[in-house]
């Protein structure tokens, strides 16, 4: 690999830091037959972490793993159109029998799934193509319920599924499924604390105490200073250790941040010189510069009572007392219920987070460059 500082996915275990301690946690808990819900903001690195974990030999070799992202799903349609790809995209590689094994539950779709020219089945069907999502979610469940291996399914920003007008009962529907479903473990992963926390310890809700709950915390700046030195030596550089330090305190310890920076600082670095101090601003620069158009797009599409509200966020960092008689005079806003209501379309947008009454812009490069303009 040219740049070890991966900015798109999981690249395997020499490019994945630390995350040791929950690593064991995680995989000794979902091995011992725990669900489980996973909390922590976006972009600290919780995807990363399950497939980190699905890596390790104890669940590789035993297990059937299923990752699904149902971030972009907005209905039981949605969910069960990307519940069936990830399945079969996952079970391709192991044989025609085990494949074949997943198509022949799906009784619902038999005649929507195609082939390929090698005879490989490909989940190219339309969400017109499900007729009946709540069959083949029964279906999907029949197969793992029955797969001749235990399944481990993780479910990624499952918090989506208070969205989906459609199934109102949903909760109560995937929570039936689970229950019998005695050769499955799940992961649900979710990045709205708030949300999850509904779904998962509030009594009247049908996950109430089903599942063990981990929050994930950022890696320590002193572990993410040991990767990348350690990764800079690797490759004949090196780099001070003020410069991670820097990275990590600019970015409030957010992982894709920092990997994203590191990345261009590793690109700037040649062999057998030093990354230092100084050439930390001119890497952000470099980065705001490659998203600025698509920033000023983004920015633009924003209706203006919105923007109003999301630029004074973007300009305070970490925006408390919105609402306050100082925060409106300060940054010449409109009324209390202008504001709320921005609020939330903003967090509906995910182009703000709120924790603890703390209202931070999502992307924190999209903050700095609004600061920067």
């Amino acid at each position: 690999m040219d740049n070890p500082f991966v900015t798109k996915g999981y690249a395997g275990p020499e490019y994945f830091c630390d995350r040791v301690s929950e690593t064991h946690q995680l995989t000794e808990l979902i091995t011992n037959g725990n669900n489980l819900a996973l909390i922590a903001p976006r972009r600290v690195g919780k995807t990363d972490l399950i497939h980190h974990c699905f890596q390790q030999d104890e669940i590789k070799q035993k297990y059937y793993t299923f990752h699904i992202d149902i971030y972009a799903t907005n209905s039981l349609r949605d969910f069960v159109n990307v519940f069936g790809r990830a399945i079969l995209d996952e079970l391709k590689p192991k044989g025609k029998a085990v494949w074949e094994g997943f198509l022949s539950v799906l009784r619902s779709l038999r005649s929507e799934i195609t082939y390929d020219v090698n005879n490989f089945p490909t989940w190219s069907l339309g969400l017109g193509d499900i007729e009946y999502p709540a069959t083949t979610l029964d279906e999907i469940f029949e197969y793992l319920r029955n797969a001749d291996k235990p399944c481990l399914v993780a479910i990624d920003e499952f918090q989506q599924i208070t969205n989906y007008s459609d199934a109102p009962n949903i909760e109560a529907t995937l929570r039936t499924h689970i229950q019998k479903c005695n050769n499955g473990t799940f992961i649900f992963s979710g990045s709205k604390r708030h949300l999850m926390g509904e779904i998962f310890t509030s009594p009247s809700r049908p996950f109430y105490q089903s599942v063990l709950i981990m929050n994930l915390r950022p890696i320590s700046v002193e572990k993410y200073t040991e990767f990348a030195q350690m990764l800079f030596e690797k490759y004949g550089k090196t780099i001070e250790s003020d410069v991670v330090y820097e990275v990590y305190q600019r970015f409030d310890a957010v992982t894709s941040c920092i990997q994203r920076v590191l990345n261009v600082l590793f690109m700037k670095t040649p062999v057998g010189a030093c990354c230092t101090i100084d050439m930390v601003d001119s890497a952000v620069t470099y980065i705001l510069d490659m998203f600025s158009e698509t920033f000023t797009d983004l920015l633009e599409r924003i209706p203006e009572k919105q923007r109003e509200v999301f630029i004074a966020i973007a300009l305070e960092g970490k925006a408390k007392a919105i609402t306050s008689k100082a925060f409106i005079k300060k940054h010449h806003l409109q009324t209390v219920s202008v504001i709320t209501a921005a609020v939330r379309s903003l967090l509906d947008k995910d182009l703000i987070t709120m924790d603890k009454g703390v209202y931070t812009v999502y992307d924190p490069f999209f903050g700095l460059w609004i600061n920067n303009h």
